[in-house]
This record gives structure tokens, sequence and C-alpha cells, in this order.
């Protein structure tokens, strides 16, 4: 590979990773079937099914430990849907999806996005641009908690599928409230979400 010269983060977000009005939870727990209410403590599974991954949301009362096939789960308190604070799943968790994704060869457009959500969110580090023998655009990024080097090739998508990786992105590591890994889980200790940073303006 060749080192290209590096243009500014900014000059990649050709598609806006901004919040989408989805619904970022259930709101129900998936064994009971009883509604989650706000304060309320919870558990959150991001779970393999089929060639996709879904989300299944817990009351605490039901849970027992992470189903077969997650790939992360974490804790969290259930906000009121009306307040409008959003918060993303712990960093851990989004690096579980994210590397999950790499094993999907037909989401390499959804683990582009995901790899500058990452960016936006601290999470990943940005070290160069690289070409591939193709002429490909690849970025080079770090994550210092994993200390972890990945290679994303940019896969830009249409309109029509950012909006869709979007809602999906949304649905499966967003929610009302506060969030945090749970003690113990995968030997890591919980650590609080802040709320998602503004985007770079264009």
């Amino acid at each position: 590979m060749c080192a290209c010269a590096a243009p500014s983060l900014e000059s990649l977000y050709a598609v806006d990773m901004t919040e989408y009005d989805v619904q970022r939870c259930t709101r129900l727990c998936s064994v009971s079937g009883r509604e989650l209410r706000p304060g309320e403590t919870i558990y959150s599974a991001l779970v393999e099914e089929g060639t996709g991954v879904v989300r299944r949301d817990f009351a605490r009362e039901a849970w027992s430990g992470p189903p077969a096939g997650t790939i992360g789960w974490w804790k969290a308190t259930v906000g009121d849907p009306q307040a409008g604070r959003m918060t993303w799943a712990p960093s851990e968790v989004m690096l579980d999806f994210f590397q999950r994704l790499a094993d999907d060869p037909g989401a390499e457009d959804a683990r582009y996005l995901m790899a500058l959500l990452l960016v936006r969110r601290r999470i990943l580090r940005q070290e160069e641009i690289q070409q591939d023998a193709a002429g490909r655009t690849v970025l080079v990024l770090y994550a210092p908690r994993t200390q972890t080097q990945y290679h994303v090739v940019e896969a830009l998508p249409t309109p029509e599928r950012a909006a869709a990786i979007q809602q999906q992105l949304a649905e499966l590591l967003q929610t009302h409230g506060a969030a945090s890994r749970a003690d113990g889980a995968d030997g890591r200790s919980s650590a609080d979400v802040s709320t998602p940073q503004p985007a770079p303006g264009p």
C-alpha cells in the first residue's frame, strides 16, 4: 500500500451521522413483554440472529446473563422518551459491533459509516489514509482502548442506504437515559456513556 496525502476528517463525512427520530429501544422486556418504565434498570444485548444482529432489552428480574449469540451487552437506566436526551452504548460494545461488521462481506458500507461514528465519538483515531492495490481509499484507524489498528475501505452508500444504516445503528446502539458496561463484563469495569458530541461541520 502507498501512503496518500490525508484530507481532513470533515471532508470524509459525506454522509451525515446525526441522530434520527427512530425508536432506539423497544421499551418492552423481551422475556415478559412488559413495559420498561422510566427510571428502572434494564439490560440490553446485541444478539446475532441468522445473518443479522438484533437488540434485546431485558427487565432486571428477567436478566440471567447474556443470551446465546451475544456480541455485546450493557446495563442502562430507562429515561423519559420525551426528554430528548440520548446516550450511546458503551465504547466496548460499539467496538464489538464494529469488529463484527468486518466479518460480513455485505456490510462494507455499514462498517465505513460505523468507523466514522467511532472517530467522532473518539473511540477510534485516524492515523493516516492509504490506497490499496485496487486504488480504493482506506482509512487507517487506531483504538487506544484496545491498542488495535483497523483498515477500513471507504464505501460510500447511496442516500437511501445511508438512512437505513443510520436507523439500524440508532436502534441497536442508542437509548433514552444513562448506560454503562456492567461490572466484570469481559474483565472490564463499568463506564458511563456521555451524550453524543455534535458532528463536525462541513
